[in-house]
């Protein structure tokens, strides 16, 4: 697991610079490593100068990928195959790590890291917004205002005191969703595959449901805040739909596969949804033409994450990774240190 010994300075790799850390970080982290950039813009062309730039200036003990990746996905053998052997830890500046093959690096004893909290509160926010823009029909309002119809026939729409929001999955964003609903005098209750301690349940104000039909049948509104696994593809489908509450609001600031689409358009064509907003899709960056229609939709670009100090946070964790695996052969945040 050291560092490679061809250098004096452990080397560092990443497909793009991560400019949002700060230059007076940066300045300190390159006096202690090697720091290379790989000009590539597509995922041909890392495949190809990979190879390349670890003949001529590698190898390398480490590699970073910051977010808005999507160009280069996947993350699998075919694209990092030319970083090995050399390279033991790789980081990603995003939360969920579905498009990176964790399989493969741990069978190439490559530590993954992802980055835990740097996106959280932001994608919170994303999911608030959402909530809020679906209880107050904003979408089809906004088109009314636009067009000069004015209020139409928009009110009253939908205060969010008092309604129940269930939350699927409570790691850090769902916690973060959780404390911030409490502003708006909402009763929060959760489906998690661990329950929180009682004082974390207390700090949140949030009350577990040991089943996700628990949850399903008793929200008023539904946010969809789990990681995507094999276990949480298509979650969310034509069964759980109809365990639902008639006319329930639903969010989508997660992934995409872990809602069944064609599901969820039947739920809003019997009504069984009232209005959605979806910030991720299962084919991103193609919408389904559905969503695009409906006035009952909002709906946003997988931005939920994607803020100023989401990426300054992320890159900063990113970079804290390696640091701390190349000084003491210990990741902060690894994924499958224990497989490894």
């Amino acid at each position: 697991m050291a560092p490679s010994a061809i250098s004096d300075k452990p080397k560092v790799l990443a497909f793009t610079y991560p400019e949002c850390a700060g230059e007076e970080y940066m300045k300190e982290f390159k006096a202690k490593f090697q720091f290379d950039v790989l000009e590539a813009t597509t995922r041909e062309e890392v495949i190809r100068k990979v190879p390349e730039k670890v003949a001529s200036s590698g190898p390398y003990d480490a590699l970073l990928i910051r977010m808005g990746t999507k160009p280069y996905e996947p993350f699998d053998a075919e694209l990092l195959q030319g970083l090995l052997p050399g390279c033991k830890i790789m980081v990603s500046g995003s939360a969920g790590y579905n498009e990176f093959d964790v399989d493969w690096m741990t069978k190439n004893g490559v530590i993954f890291c992802n980055t835990r909290n740097a996106v959280s509160e932001a994608t919170a926010d994303m999911a608030i917004f959402l909530m809020l823009a679906v209880l107050k029909d904003a979408t089809r309002a906004e088109n009314s205002a636009r067009t000069g119809k004015w209020r139409h026939d928009h009110s009253p729409t939908v205060d969010p005191s008092g309604l129940t929001l269930g939350i699927i999955g409570m790691g850090s964003i769902g916690k973060h969703l959780a404390h911030k609903a409490a502003v708006f005098n909402m009763k929060v209750q959760y489906y998690n595959r661990n329950q929180l301690s009682a004082k974390e349940e207390s700090r949140y104000g949030a009350a577990y449901c040991a089943r996700l039909n628990e949850l399903l049948s008793t929200s008023d509104v539904i946010s969809v805040n789990c990681p995507l696994n094999d276990a949480t593809t298509k979650m969310i489908s034509h069964e759980q739909f109809a365990k639902m509450k008639d006319g329930v609001f639903f969010v989508n600031t997660a992934r995409g596969p872990i809602v069944d689409e064609d599901a969820l358009i039947e739920a809003m064509e019997t009504g069984k949804v009232r209005r959605a907003g979806l910030d991720v899709f299962e084919e991103e960056p193609e919408i389904k033409q559905y969503f695009i229609d409906s006035d009952r939709c909002t709906l946003q670009p997988h931005l939920g994450g994607l803020t100023n100090a989401s990426w300054q946070r992320a890159e900063l964790e990113c970079l804290e990774n390696i640091r701390s695996f190349l000084e003491t052969g210990k990741a902060i945040s690894p994924v499958n240190e224990n497989e490894v």
